[in-house]
Order: structure tokens, then sequence, then C-alpha cells
């Protein structure tokens, strides 16, 4: 039995990562007529009420979403999230409110809201459309235990979950798995573009290089050594890999990808700063 059981969960907003997050509860055994989604795209309300959601056009009722649901789950852009949630702001009463928009602080958004605070900040990533997500979450000093138990099975349905104590830590939530997957896409394009020239195919090298990203994270997952001892237990001395190793050694791949990282933090704390202005 799961603690979203029953619950009424309204998503506003249908785009990409709300589907997302709907598909992960749907394939967690949520009913789909516990969800509602408010979205003013009709090709959107269609495509949703097809597979057995509830839909509501926000422009002909911005508050029908909102007053009965158990759980809010914020979802459009940033840019228009003020103008989104002042229309029903007045009738949240007990709700969770869920926000995957990035850069708004919980002290942002419950400005936004009038004052309300029952707020949890979520960083989820794109693998959450395959259910191998990973998601930050952050909330208020104003949740319940309870409600902590409902964002987390929530963002569950979709990967991993990790809470944060600090909301700063959300910045670096962005920069190790928020924009993260477009590290890994870009080191596939790397090794793929290498063994081609090399010799192999675009095929061969695609497939090659994609199952061993996937084969080495799931290793590593699965292992009681860390990362490190993994790799040291591969390099055999003098061999290939050592080679490769010594390679990226020299031309310093690891500091160059915490730079990448720090970039993104960077960017991450900026956007933040715009946002609240």
């Amino acid at each position: 039995m799961s603690v979203l059981d029953h619950k009424k969960i309204s998503f506003i907003g249908g785009g990409n990562m709300a589907q997302a997050l709907i598909s992960g509860l749907i394939g967690c055994g949520i009913q789909p007529n516990l969800i509602t989604v408010a979205d003013p795209n009709i090709h959107v309300r269609e495509q949703l009420t097809a597979k057995g959601l509830n839909t509501v056009d926000p422009a002909t009722d911005s508050k029908a979403a909102v007053v009965d649901a158990d759980i809010v789950v914020l979802a459009v852009k940033p840019q228009v999230m003020k103008a989104v949630v002042g229309a029903f702001a007045d009738v949240l009463d007990k709700q969770l409110v869920i926000s995957v928009a990035a850069g708004l602080s919980t002290k942002l958004l419950s400005d936004m809201l009038h004052g309300y605070r029952n707020i949890v900040r979520a960083m989820p990533n794109t693998p959450a459309m395959i259910q191998m997500g990973a998601t930050g979450l952050y909330g208020t000093e104003d949740i319940s235990d309870e409600q902590k138990q409902l964002a987390t099975a929530m963002m569950e349905a979709s990967g991993l979950v990790m809470w944060v104590e600090n909301e700063t830590h959300m910045h670096a939530v962005t920069a190790v798995s928020g924009s993260a997957p477009a590290y890994m896409f870009y080191i596939i394009e790397s090794m793929v573009d290498g063994a081609v020239a090399l010799g192999l195919d675009k095929e061969q090298a695609s497939a090659l290089a994609m199952q061993t990203m996937l084969g080495a994270a799931k290793m590593a997952m699965d292992s009681e050594d860390a990362p490190a001892e993994l790799r040291r237990k591969v390099t055999s001395p003098n061999g290939t890999t050592q080679a490769a190793i010594e390679s990226m050694q020299d031309n310093d791949i690891g500091r160059q990808i915490g730079e990448a990282m720090q970039a993104c933090y960077d960017r991450s704390q900026a956007l933040s700063k715009e946002m609240s202005q």
C-alpha cells in the first residue's frame, strides 16, 4: 500500500516533465482518474484525456484543478509561474505544493502563493521520462512528516530521490544530476566520434559506447567498491586501459569536469537571483 493511494494529484502544466512524472505514477499503480492536469493547450489535454486523466482548461477555470487536490505539482516555466499560480493561490489550504521549476526558491514561490508555505522544491532530471531519474528535494519547515513522505513517493515513481537540508544545496543537485544527463550525452558523443575515427561505423560505435556507459553505471551502483577502486581493478599495469587513463590524467580531465560542474552551479545561482528580482 502506497502513501499516494487515493490521493488526488493535480499538475499545473502538462509538458514533458509533467508527463514523465505522470507516467511514473501510473506505472506505480496510481489510477489515472486520480490525476488532473491543467494545461491551456487543447492538444495536450486531448492526449491526456485519452489516457484516462482528468484535464482542465485553466483559461476557463483556473481553480478547478487545485481546490480538491491533495498534491499540486507546479510544472510550468519559471517565467510564467507568478501569473499562473496567482490565479488559484487563494484556494490553497492544506495541499502539498511541489515545484519542479528551476531557479525558483521556496521563499519566492511562497511570495507568489500569497504566503502559502506547504512547499517542496524539486530538481528532477530528464531520465525521469523513463523512470530512471534522479531528483533532489528541499522542503520548507512547514511541511509535515506525512507531506514529506508524499513528496518522496511522488518523485520516487520516476527514480531516485535525495533530500537536502539546505536549500542552497539545490544548486549542487543541479550540477551533479539536474544538468548532468547532458554531460553523459556529451561523453557518449565524444566516444562515438573517437571510435568512428578509429574505423568503426557509427552504428557499431554508438551501440558499444551506450551499452558501456549503462553497464559501468549499473556496476558502480551494485558494487560495494567506490568508483576509484573499480577503476583501479580494471586498469592493468602497462595495459590499454592504463594508457587511456594516463592520457585523461595528463589532460586533467577530472579538473575540467569539476570546472564544468562549477560553471553549472554558478549559473544556477545566477538564474535564481535573476528570478528573484
